[in-house]
């Protein structure tokens, strides 16, 4: 065992050297120059996600959409994946993750637009869409969109199922002295209850849950920061340096390098927004909108609230917290989250406990419909009920077993996962900026994309 983990770490160290971290970070910069800067448009793009489409087809609404993506996308990454950040890439890996949050916004948005505008329509009504489809009607490359769903499938028993599980069952057992037994068996019949109702199920589930989850964790770190305010300054000087120099400063943190920071700051940060990942144009597809551009801006908002805002708030915390009680351990990410905000009194455990329940089990939920379809471009609807079923297994394993591999080899699939559609994103960028000149740069954002009249 302690050999495959020094495995699945050297193949997770490969996947996230500099040529992945060039190829993300430079995907990011690439399109938010070529679509000019799309992030000035997030306060358009967070009105369209709140306002219904009267005049559009799809199968969800384009909040539904949204809501299942920020599900999928809003879990344990932005708790746990950013403590861990913190552990072993030091207070710089939070601004590393900002950065791939903020540029990550334009990737998110061209994702959103080639999920819409190669998306196709089942003889049933029903659409489907993402990667693969832009792989293989936009590039005639289906072979890459075979591998990108094989990495998907895969990817989602880590990201999207046992570590979601594992980090449900392990708070409720130290919080309340639950079993993990105990946990898995209700979490796993839980998700049956909500996949068995597909896409509309799902995301009536998220459109009530995520607003919520975000709200209260938002304010309650909020509270936290307003506690640790004395110490913000230093907080914010920390992290800044931290992510450009190799000197050891305040809190300690030695052995921490700009290299170590800026991997796993952005690794963190793609499994956390899951910009660039591939995953969410999955869902965006099946969002009910007029024209590509319309659902791409309302795309771009969940990277927005995932990492430029929730992911940011719990790096301060946690930074905050280890300048503001020195006994804190910051070497154990999943330790170091719980330290944190268990300093703060009555509210800080609660929060947390909370936070870290609703944003795990909704992206075992927003999970669950990525890799459906995954498996049905692969082998059609006939292979879902049983996907289904080792998918509900898999929740109760992870929840009672040591996933201790599991993080490193969720890493490599995320990076497996990204290069097939970063390569879509990039091969197609032009796409992208006709469509986005055709309806944004114009002023024809309310008008209906042909095939949808």
């Amino acid at each position: 065992m302690e050999q495959l983990q020094q495995i699945t770490e050297s193949v997770s160290a490969f996947l996230w050297g500099w040529p992945m971290i060039i190829l993300l970070l430079g995907t990011h910069l690439f399109l938010t120059i070529r679509l000019r800067f799309p992030q000035r448009k997030i306060f358009t793009a967070i009105r369209l996600s709140v306002q219904k489409d009267e005049y559009s087809t799809g199968d969800v609404s384009q909040f539904g959409a949204l809501a299942t993506s920020l599900a999928a996308t809003i879990g344990t990454g932005n708790i746990i994946g950013v403590a861990t950040a913190v552990a072993l890439g030091g207070p710089g890996a939070v601004l590393w993750c900002w950065i791939t949050g903020v540029l990550g916004i334009a990737t998110k948005y061209a994702e959103g637009l080639l999920a819409i505008k190669y998306r196709v329509k089942t003889e049933n009504g029903e659409m489907l869409g993402g990667p693969m489809y832009a792989l293989e009607k936009g590039l005639k490359m289906k072979w890459l969109g075979i591998l990108f769903c094989i990495f998907t499938a895969l990817a989602a028993f880590g990201i999207g199922n046992t570590v979601q599980a594992n980090s449900i069952s392990l708070l409720i057992n130290e919080s309340l002295g639950i079993s993990t037994h105990i946990t898995g068996i209700v979490l796993a019949i839980s998700t049956a209850l909500v996949i068995l109702f597909g896409v509309k199920g799902i995301a009536k589930v998220c459109g009530a849950l995520v607003p919520f989850m975000a709200i209260f964790y938002v304010l309650g770190c909020l509270y936290i920061l307003w506690i640790n305010g004395a110490y913000l300054g230093e907080t914010f000087q920390l992290i800044v340096n931290r992510a450009f120099s190799a000197k050891a400063a305040g809190g300690g943190f030695a052995g921490t390098t700009v290299m170590m920071a800026a991997r796993f700051g952005i690794a963190r940060g793609l499994f956390s927004n899951e910009s660039g990942l591939g995953s969410a144009p999955i869902v965006a597809a099946a969002a009910q909108t007029r024209n590509p551009v319309r659902q791409a801006l309302v795309s771009s908002t969940g990277t927005f609230w995932d990492t430029v805002v929730i992911c940011a708030l719990t790096g301060l915390v946690l930074v905050s917290s280890i300048i503001a009680y020195p006994d804190i351990d910051y070497t154990q990410g999943g330790a170091l989250t719980q330290a944190a905000f268990s300093k703060i009194p009555i509210v800080g455990t609660p929060i947390l406990t909370v936070g870290i329940f609703t944003f795990a089990f909704s992206t075992i939920l927003g999970w669950s419909y990525y890799a459906e379809k995954a498996v049905e471009y692969l082998g059609g609807k006939k292979w879902i009920k049983i996907y289904r079923i080792v998918w509900i297994i898999a929740i109760y394993l992870g929840s009672v077993m040591n996933l201790t591999l599991v993080w490193n080899i969720a890493d490599s699939m995320n990076a497996l996962m990204a290069i097939p559609n970063l390569i879509s994103l990039l091969l197609l960028s032009g796409i992208a900026v006709k469509e986005t000149k055709k309806y944004l740069w114009e002023n024809h954002l309310d008008e209906k994309a042909p095939e949808e009249i």
